[in-house]
């Protein structure tokens, strides 16, 4: 059982060395990067978005591409998954709270602070959907994982909610 158990593990080495290679032969025979074409990795990432809109909602067409990888792999990649919806629904109860605990704060400031909150909370929790399938994809297809500046940014929106917050309550001017 052990014997075919190494063959399975070395013949999944063998196929991922052969899919980098022809990556790297692909990334070798794209034209170069240049000023010509510096929006055009902007464009192709907001056609991808696009396209992965449609398997948002149709997940049966996320099983017909590639093979199907470890279940354990897309077992983690639905609790990542998870964890930011997790964070979304606290951004989202977080803004109606500061609405509806804070009545001191004046007007705009209660309000501005409440929706920059609650629209956090909901790009995070379409960032998470849009993740989850081109994590899911890049694991059919045999690829690397998709980086994503979407936790920094996310860092930076609560942060700058968090400090205008703490001057706003502290200082005495709401």
């Amino acid at each position: 059982m052990e014997a075919g158990a190494l063959s399975g593990s070395a013949e999944r080495d063998r196929w991922g060395k052969q899919q980098q290679r022809q990556r790297w032969a692909e990334a070798a025979a794209a034209p170069p990067e240049g000023p010509a074409r510096r929006g055009a990795g902007r464009v192709r990432r907001v056609s991808d978005f696009v396209r992965n809109l449609g398997l948002w909602l149709a997940p049966r067409r996320i099983h017909e591409e590639g093979e199907t990888p470890d279940y354990r792999f897309s077992l983690a990649n639905e609790r990542t998954f998870l964890a930011w919806i997790r964070t979304a629904l606290a951004l989202i109860a977080g803004g109606f709270a500061v609405d509806q605990f804070l009545p001191d704060l004046r007007w705009g400031i209660r309000v501005g602070l409440s929706l920059a909150l609650i629209g956090t909370g909901v790009l995070c929790a379409f960032r998470s959907v849009h993740h989850w399938v081109r994590c899911e994809l890049a694991m059919r297809r045999g690829e690397d994982l998709p980086l994503s500046r979407f936790p920094s940014v996310l860092a930076l929106a609560v942060g700058a909610v968090s400090v205008t917050m703490v001057v706003v309550v502290a200082s005495g001017r709401g």
